[in-house]
């Protein structure tokens, strides 16, 4: 007797956005309304469901996976599966996972509406977001002491020193930079990981920092986690709030309501940390 769909899909034990790092210039593009205006079309859709109402063309593909899975990306919808998942079972794994599809692909399209963040200028004296404030870009030339090259920042702004040739382009610059904001990430969510890791009952056996576009963490039930370094760049709630979540699906491997009184245990106030994630830009 062959497996049912339930127990194919793999559910998202992460916080997608998509599937994988997209090109900058399709990084605002919403999924396409269908034809009738309510629903969301695949820019290379070969398969189509009404789900709740509302129509959806997405992408299919088989792939070397063990379960079905979804993704939603700056395109649309991506379903996978093993080659020997016959079509009306993906079908049913879509109607089932309707709710989580509809949502996601709705937050993509608001996502794409709101204006692109500015780049940082990386030049001497730039303010960069860490831990929901503000470091500033102190670019000192080597030899040069940091005292005599760098001016006082403005109270409640640290100083973020880079020892660099004098000559550093940009790219030398945010590298540098991003190498200080991975570090001081790594520290910190190693922290965070023991603290809370007690709380919840459970023990993470390796970590790995992420710098994907698409999603903020993920784990697996092997016990690693991957959290992504620009999580240095939000308020410690923030933060919190995604190594918890992770941490949580060490015990429920899915989203169901087991897993949100899971997340709830430690953190009553999961919700309202969840909706200041939601208006951040990865």
């Amino acid at each position: 007797m062959s497996p049912s769909w339930s127990q194919l899909t793999q559910l998202a034990l992460d916080f997608f956005t998509g599937a994988e790092p997209v090109p900058a210039s399709a990084a605002l593009q919403a999924p396409t309304p269908a034809p009738n205006g309510q629903g969301y079309t695949h820019a290379s859709a070969n398969r189509h469901a009404l789900l709740q109402g509302v129509t959806v063309s997405f992408r299919f593909e088989r792939s070397r996976r063990k379960s079905i899975g979804f993704t939603v990306g700056p395109e649309g919808l991506v379903v996978r599966a093993p080659g020997w998942v016959p079509l009306r079972e993906v079908d049913a794994a879509v109607q089932e996972k309707a709710t989580w599809i509809l949502a996601k692909l709705q937050q993509m399209r608001e996502r794409a509406s709101l204006p692109a963040s500015a780049a940082p200028d990386w030049v001497h004296g730039a303010d960069l977001p860490y831990l929901g404030g503000t470091v500033r870009l102190c670019v000192l030339g080597r030899g040069v002491g940091a005292d005599a090259a760098a001016p006082t920042p403005p109270e409640g702004v640290a100083p973020l020193h880079l020892s660099l040739p004098p000559d550093a382009s940009a790219t030398q610059v945010r590298e540098a930079a991003e190498a200080w904001f991975k570090k001081k990430a790594r520290a910190l969510f190693e922290e965070r990981l023991q603290h809370f890791a007690p709380q919840l009952g459970v023990q993470h056996r390796r970590l790995s920092l992420s710098g994907a576009r698409t999603r903020w963490g993920s784990a697996r039930i092997d016990g690693h986690i991957r959290l992504n370094w620009r999580l240095i760049h939000l308020p410690m709630a923030q933060i919190d709030y995604v190594v918890v979540h992770e941490l949580a699906h060490l015990r429920v491997m899915d989203h169901s309501p087991r897993f949100w009184d899971t997340v709830g245990e430690v953190m009553p106030d999961y919700r309202e940390r969840r909706r200041a994630l939601r208006g951040q830009d990865l």
